[in-house]
Formats: C-alpha cells, structure tokens, sequence
C-alpha cells in the first residue's frame, strides 16, 4: 500500500535511507537495524487522506492518538479569549501516531502565538504552560472562538505551523505539524460540551470532540 508522505518529511525520510545504506556495509545486522527506523520515519511523517464530517458546527480532533485530559482551566493568556476558564480536550501523539494536524473547526485564524518553553512529558498538565507551544485561535462564522495550542514534548523539539492570522480554514484542513512526539489542546467555546472520554483513541480530522449545534448526526463528508 502506497503511503502519502508529508512534505517535510522527505528529508529525514532521505537522511535515514542513507544512513542505512551506509550501515548495510558497514554491518548488515546494523543496516536492518537502520531499514526498521526508515520505515519508522516513514510512518512518522504519513499523510494519510480523511474523511471530515460535513456538518455546520462540529469540533473534529486536530490530532491522531489518545484523550489524555479533558478539564475546566483557565485560559492560557496567549490565547487572548474572553473567558476566564474553558474546558480543555488534550490529544496526546506519541512516536507511532501521524503527527499532521488538523483544525477542529471551520473558521478564521484570530491570532498565532508562538511561545519558547521547556520540554516536559507533554502528557503532563503544566505542560500547557510550560511547555514550548504554538497557540491559535479561530473565529467560527457564527462568532464563538475555539483555542488550539501544539506542544512539544520530550522528543518534540520543533513545531511547525502553515498558517498566519487571516487564513480562512475549513474543518479537517491541515494546519501544522510537531516533530516528534507531542500533544495538541482544544478550547472549546463556552457551554460546548465534549463527546469524547478521556483514553479514548482520536484519529484528527474524522473523530467528532464536540458538537457546537446540538447533537445532530453527520451525514456528509468530504475527504482531505
């Protein structure tokens, strides 16, 4: 099966190829050592096609992998939100979940905010703040903002974000990406609640975290 590769994975997916070519003649017990990580790399960097619900008002995960918290907190000051406190969904990517992220919501980017910081497990709370992050907000076409914040973690040293303030998105587009390893948070507007329960397995794009407009089932999708 043919898998789509993320432009800014090519690279480290060349770099690794040639590492390994390397160690097939160095020693071939090293060389399928390297062939392993390779096809790692590969993974790491997938892009796969996904079908996004269709329906006016829902929240979609922005990432692949795991509920870790979903909790009523204060908002992050960089995020510039009206209110005081929001609840926050956090999706939790380690090392084998695709890493591209995708809005949960069609909208307007308020504001990006890119903020230096440490490198903590990203599965930790005070990671939200202390952790080096990339925050934005968008500006659904009924007015209520949703705040979406990268974060690096322990192996993540670089978070990439393709949009400046202005762009318009539509729910499920591809906004960023996070080497390697990370976590993405969702604010979600207030009196929105969450769908989802925490351990529970998102893939970004497709699984539905809130509903903005009651609860009406999708039934339309669009693959991106």
């Amino acid at each position: 099966m043919k898998v789509r590769l993320h432009p800014e994975g090519r690279k480290f997916v060349a770099i690794f190829a040639a590492v390994t070519l390397v160690f097939f003649f160095v020693w071939q017990p090293l060389g399928w050592i390297g062939l392993i990580a390779t096809v790692w790399c590969l993974a790491f960097f997938r892009d796969p096609i996904r079908t996004v619900p269709q329906e006016a008002g829902i929240v979609v995960s922005p990432a692949d992998g795991v509920v870790s918290m979903i909790e009523r907190v204060s908002v992050p000051p960089e995020l510039h939100m009206e209110a005081r406190e929001l609840t926050r969904i956090s999706v939790f990517m380690d090392v084998f979940d695709c890493h591209v992220n995708r809005t949960p919501v069609a909208g307007t980017v308020k504001h990006v905010v890119y903020t230096e910081g440490k490198f903590l497990n990203a599965s930790l709370d005070k990671a939200s703040l202390d952790n080096e992050r990339n925050s934005m907000v968008v500006t659904t076409p009924d007015g209520r903002e949703v705040g979406v914040v990268q974060i690096a973690g322990l192996v993540a040293r670089r978070i990439l974000c393709f949009i400046d303030n202005g762009t318009a998105l539509a729910t499920g587009e591809r906004f960023g990406l996070i080497r390697f390893g990370s976590r993405v948070d969702v604010y979600l507007p207030d009196g929105v609640e969450p769908l989802v329960a925490v351990g529970q397995k998102m893939v970004s794009g497709e699984s539905v975290l809130a509903r903005m407009n009651g609860p009406q089932t999708p039934i339309v999708t669009a693959k991106v």
